[in-house]
Formats: C-alpha cells, sequence, structure tokens
C-alpha cells in the first residue's frame, strides 16, 4: 500500500536529478534533514518548479523506501529577497551549511527549524533599511551561528575557564587581560601557546552576550561593536566549527571576503 504523508520544511539545497527531476533536502521538525525527488521540476511550467532554496514549503509526499517522491508542494514563505544582496546572501547559505552539518537525517532536532527561520526573517529586515548595514548583517550572521551550534550540541563554552572551572568574568576596563581560544579545550584565562585567537574583556563580554535573543545594542539602538571585533568574533566561531565539525562553511568564508574587499 502506498504511503503518503504531509510535510513542512525549509529547503536548504535543491540540485539536479536525472534528466527532468530535482533533489530536494528539506529541514523539518518532523523528519530533521530529508531529501527528496521533485518529479518533472526542471521542466517549464511545472507544477513543482517552486521547489527552490531558502523557501519553507508544505509538501506531500509519497514512499516508503529510498528515496520518496514530493506529490504536491505549496510555499509557504519565500526568502528569495535574501539573494538580491551579497552579504544576506553568504548569511543566508551560512545557515543552510551549518544546519546541514549538525542535522542528522531522519533525526530531528527540536527548535532548529523555527531557530533558522527566525534567523532569515531577521536578515530580512536588514534589507528594509537604506542603506543596508554590512555590520549588521556580519553581526547576525555570528549570532545565527552561535545559536545553531548550541542547538547541535556544539555550543560554544564562553561561561567557564577549560582550564581551572572558575567563572570566565571578563572584567571590563583590564586591556591588559586576555582570554585564549583553545579549539579542542574550550576558552581559558590568559595566554597559552595552544591558543587559536585570544580575546580582549569586552570582546569576550559581546561574545557571552550572543547567546541571548537579540543582538547586543547601546541605548540609542545602534548595534555595539566595531567592524574588526566582529570580524574576530566571526574567526572564532570559525575556528570552532572547523575544529569540532571537521568542516568549513564555505558561505562564513564568502562572507568574509565580501565584508574585507
Amino acid at each position: 500500500m502506498t504511503a503518503y504523508k504531509r510535510l513542512e520544511g525549509l529547503s536548504l539545497k535543491v540540485g539536479p536529478l536525472g534528466e527532468n527531476d530535482r533533489l530536494l533536502t528539506i529541514l523539518s521538525d518532523q523528519d530533521g534533514i530529508t531529501r527528496l525527488a521533485v518529479p518533472g521540476a526542471r521542466r517549464p511550467k511545472s507544477k513543482l518548479a517552486a521547489a527552490s532554496p531558502l523557501t519553507f514549503l508544505e509538501l506531500h509526499v509519497t514512499g516508503r523506501k529510498g528515496l520518496q517522491r514530493v506529490l504536491q508542494l505549496k510555499v509557504l514563505r519565500s526568502y528569495s529577497k535574501l539573494g538580491q544582496n551579497l552579504e544576506t546572501l553568504a548569511a543566508a547559505q551560512a545557515l543552510a551549511e551549518l544546519s546541514l552539518m549538525l542535522v542528522a537525517g531522519n533525526d530531528p532536532l527540536p527548535g532548529m527549524l523555527n531557530t533558522v527561520l527566525v534567523h532569515l526573517e531577521r536578515l530580512e529586515d536588514l534589507l528594509t533599511k537604506n542603506p543596508l548595514n554590512s555590520i549588521d548583517v556580519l553581526a547576525s550572521s555570528v549570532q545565527s551561528c552561535v545559536h545553531v551550534l548550541a542547538l547541535g550540541g556544539y555550543s560554544l563554552p564562553v561561561q567557564a575557564c577549560c582550564k581551572t572551572g572558575g567563572l570566565l568574568t571578563p572584567p571590563l576596563g583590564q586591556w591588559d587581560w586576555r582570554c585564549s581560544l583553545i579549539p579542542s579545550e574550550g576558552f581559558a584565562i590568559g595566554s597559552f601557546s595552544t591558543a587559536s585567537i585570544q580575546l580582549n574583556p569586552s570582546e569576550l563580554a559581546l561574545l557571552q552576550r550572543l547567546f541571548q535573543t537579540n543582538l547586543p545594542k547601546r541605548q540609542d539602538g545602534e548595534l555595539l561593536g566595531p567592524k574588526e571585533v566582529w570580524l574576530k568574533l566571526l574567526t572564532v566561531v570559525e575556528i570552532w566549527i572547523d575544529n569540532h565539525l571537521s568542516k568549513r562553511v564555505q558561505a562564513l568564508e564568502m562572507l568574509r571576503e565580501i565584508l574585507i574587499t
């Protein structure tokens, strides 16, 4: 007997499959990461042609074993506007790449889909500003990675010293104080030869605040921290991902290149 099911998910990746079909990779609360065949989606005027990246879809799927097939799809929300700007596109693609690294097939990760959608919406909100503030996009991308890594079980351990176990409380104003990131262990107070990067008190405090819901801002609504500091925090995130997931997020590298040129 043929099995049917309804699925809601965010398309993370779309590629060719055979002559006329597409291979759709989606993130859902129901199944985690799922790869689906979309028959005829590459044909002109196909009803399934809306299977594109960064689109939140309602899908009707059939099949029990092997590659399941999409029978119907409906676009619930499209984030295609993010492709209008290289910075927002890179930030969105970084979210998609990281989700693919962290979520296993047929093993849903509670809260991941909603978190990714929230951060995509925030990137869209940034596009409404004229001109677009590149530092806001960078900060939003760094925070989204921090949140997604935490959900995926690879949270940056910024609360305790990995050497002593004591609280990491940055002494603001003491500019000779340093905190070292030792990728295989965590963050340690002081300078160490095995460190990949060091943070001063204000940089560590800013990183710790990224675990909150919103980006850290001043009373006037402006983002805390200059571009150089946010690029440094991006480096921290990249080092942590590279060491613990053994794979680089190419879109983060692209975002850095865009911002430093």
